[in-house]
């Protein structure tokens, strides 16, 4: 059996774009490996929100060419967000790759690749000694109605959680941020083949799924009518709400310009909501916002916050920020650092702004340097980690439930899962017992960024 390699850079999105690739190579009768030295077919789903995820993708695709490069066979791709907006040009930066495949070509890779791989392994069978380069494919033309051929999931034994995209592309148009160009335009799938999805991983275990979109909360609106009041976006999440063995739902990311009454009532009438939203602030400064083409104040976006807190009482809020945005003065970073102290976030994402092609704020005067984007990236943290070190601590002694993800990262022999809030817990268990259950635990200790729990507190010796 050929074996394929499949690393992943950036977002849900991707490692969901990666899982139905791997199903695909597994139904045509390949292996998926983690060893790259042994792999058969090398691939990468790219990112390209920063330069630093490109660079990162570019060279450890470099890398690999060059320790596999006397297995002449091998067979090198770059799949997503890079791959379609540099298109041809990766053929030059690396001319050994095979093919390039866009954001909504997905569900032609196994095809592209199995082509390339039996013409070179049929060839070198005709001629061992016979160095080939193989076809050059790039395909990152637009495909029609592409939302819907991301559908088909391959359940792992005992999954916890599972990822489910419910649309593709993004029509806002933020000046610093390349997705539109990338992803296309906004496009969603029926409420029904979402269930269905839903459902088929509800058959195989999982507990809890993640509603993926680039703008998750405006799901539907040029396809889908409102209905008593309520958007396509609430609809879908009551239908999946009635599927039973889903105990858990979330979403992202979320954009305060859809995120109207409605969605912040259903988090009073649907308890599988879970009591945690991923929501990009991105500045706290209403000057910045502007230049950002963010469409919304700072008050907008508290006042969405301080709502959904009373409409789910304990609610856990994340957020993303940037920094070193071209033009943001030292008062414009204060603004985002009176925000964060005020809403008292969870965590957050905190990232230095990145020049990207193609972007009306690549242009922009007033560039900052990069130690200007890093000091202030440094005195935000301080304050995220602060708060976020903080509300850890303020669950030492209460019990939560922990959805068993299973094992460690950092410890193979303890378990990790989440509670509702998105916190991490690390405790002791079995994997074969524990993995995709339910767990009562008790948090004993805070590392900080994560909670560890007392083993006795779940009932195991």
């Amino acid at each position: 059996m050929p074996k394929v390699y499949i690393k992943t850079y950036g977002c849900q999105m991707n490692e969901r774009d990666s899982e139905q690739v791997a199903r695909m190579f597994i139904e045509g009768g390949y292996t998926i490996t983690t060893d790259e030295s042994l792999a058969d077919v090398i691939l990468i789903n790219t990112c390209s929100v920063r330069d630093q995820a490109e660079q990162k993708a570019l060279g450890n695709m470099g890398r690999m060419i060059h320790h596999t490069r006397d297995r002449k066979h091998v067979v090198y791709g770059f799949m997503g967000c890079m791959a379609q907006s540099r298109g041809k040009e990766l053929f030059k930066t690396l001319p050994k790759l095979n093919l390039i495949a866009g954001t909504q070509k997905y569900h032609k890779v196994f095809h592209y690749v199995h082509s390339i791989l039996q013409q070179r392994l049929t060839a070198r069978m005709d001629d061992p000694s016979l160095s080939l380069r193989g076809d050059h494919v790039c395909d990152i033309a637009e495909e029609p109605d592409s939302q819907n051929t991301i559908r088909d999931h391959l359940p792992k034994p005992q999954q916890a959680s599972a990822f489910v995209s419910i649309m593709q592309g993004c029509n806002m148009r933020c000046s610093f941020c390349i997705v539109p160009d990338t992803r296309g335009k906004e496009r969603s799938r029926p409420i029904q083949d979402v269930v269905n999805e839903t459902l088929h991983l509800a058959n195989h275990g999982v507990k809890e799924i993640t509603l993926l979109g680039q703008i998750v909360n405006l799901y539907g609106r040029t396809e889908f009518l409102r209905s008593h009041g309520k958007s396509p976006f609430v609809q879908l999440l009551e239908a999946v709400h009635e599927i039973p063995g889903i105990e858990r739902i979330r979403f992202t990311s979320p954009h305060p310009i859809g995120y109207r009454d409605d969605l912040i009532q259903a988090f009073t009438y649907l308890p599988k909501l879970c009591p945690h939203i991923h929501f990009p602030l991105q500045s706290g400064s209403d000057r910045i916002l502007h230049e950002m083409r963010r469409p919304y104040k700072n008050s907008t976006f508290v006042d969405i916050c301080e709502k959904m807190k009373v409409a789910r009482p304990g609610l856990a809020i994340t957020t993303d920020l940037i920094v070193g945005f071209p033009g943001e003065t030292e008062e414009d970073f204060q603004a985002t650092l009176n925000t964060v102290e005020h809403l008292q976030f969870d965590n957050a994402f905190v990232f230095r702004y990145s020049q990207r092609r193609n972007t009306p704020a690549s242009e922009m005067s007033g560039q900052l340097t990069e130690s200007e984007k890093e000091n202030r990236n440094q005195r935000l943290l301080e304050v995220v980690n602060r708060i976020a070190i903080a509300k850890n601590a303020a669950l030492i002694g209460t019990r939560q439930q922990v959805l068993c993800e299973g094992p460690s990262k950092t410890n193979a022999r303890r378990l990790t899962g989440r509670t509702p809030h998105n916190k991490i817990v690390i405790f002791e268990g079995n994997t074969q017992q524990h993995k995709g259950k339910l767990l009562d635990i008790q948090i004993e200790q805070s590392g900080g960024f994560s909670l560890f729990g007392s083993p006795a507190s779940i009932g195991m010796p």
